[in-house]
């Protein structure tokens, strides 16, 4: 099941009341200003990825408990099968299977990602994100242009691109079925 916006939102507001954060000192941790962070909090805005990441990394919780209200719980393995990942419709379009998301203690967040092909994006300047750590996508199905610090490459089926994320990155698919693709998120080091 979809995690609701509003549920997510009141947790959002409930850790950073529990952890005695300033919405000003929040707004900057996801480099928003005041008044969008503000929305998001109200839940009149969806969650990028990067932005519930960034928010778990400044409450010290998994980005699980912020999607779902429960934390992972399982500390030596975990299965998941074909498309039983913790759903996620974060960022325009894409969706996300989240494939570790009952695991504790994680030095990665690993997704399972489905870009659909917008024509308005083919062209267009790439939205940028930032986000403390490392990240490895690897293409599975489609094609995806990928930007990375201003620079831009194409990438097809078994290509993959291993890079800083606390650099300005995104992507879109360019193939017109859309792109599937394997996202690796490794947390920044302490």
């Amino acid at each position: 099941m979809e995690p609701n916006i509003a549920e997510i939102a009141e947790r959002i507001v409930a850790m950073r009341e529990l952890c005695d954060i300033t919405v000003e000192e929040m707004a900057d941790v996801v480099g928003k200003p005041v008044e969008e962070y503000r929305e998001y909090e109200s839940g009149n805005r969806d969650f990028s990825f990067t932005f519930l990441y960034k928010c778990a990394e400044r409450f010290g919780i998994d980005i699980v408990e912020i999607i779902t209200g429960e934390g992972p719980h399982l500390s030596k393995c975990t299965l998941i099968r074909n498309g039983e990942g913790l759903p996620m419709k974060r960022r325009i379009g894409f969706e996300y299977q989240h494939l570790a998301f009952n695991f504790k203690d994680k030095l990665s967040e690993t997704f399972v990602v489905i870009a659909p092909y917008i024509e308005e994006d083919q062209g267009a300047p790439i939205r940028v994100s930032t986000h403390e750590g490392q990240e490895f996508d690897y293409v599975l199905e489609g094609t995806l242009r990928f930007s990375h610090d201003g620079h831009e490459m194409d990438l097809g089926p078994g290509d993959s691109v291993y890079y800083d994320s606390g650099r300005p990155h995104g992507m879109y698919a360019t193939s017109e079925t859309g792109c599937r693709f394997i996202a690796v998120v490794m947390k920044g080091c302490q």
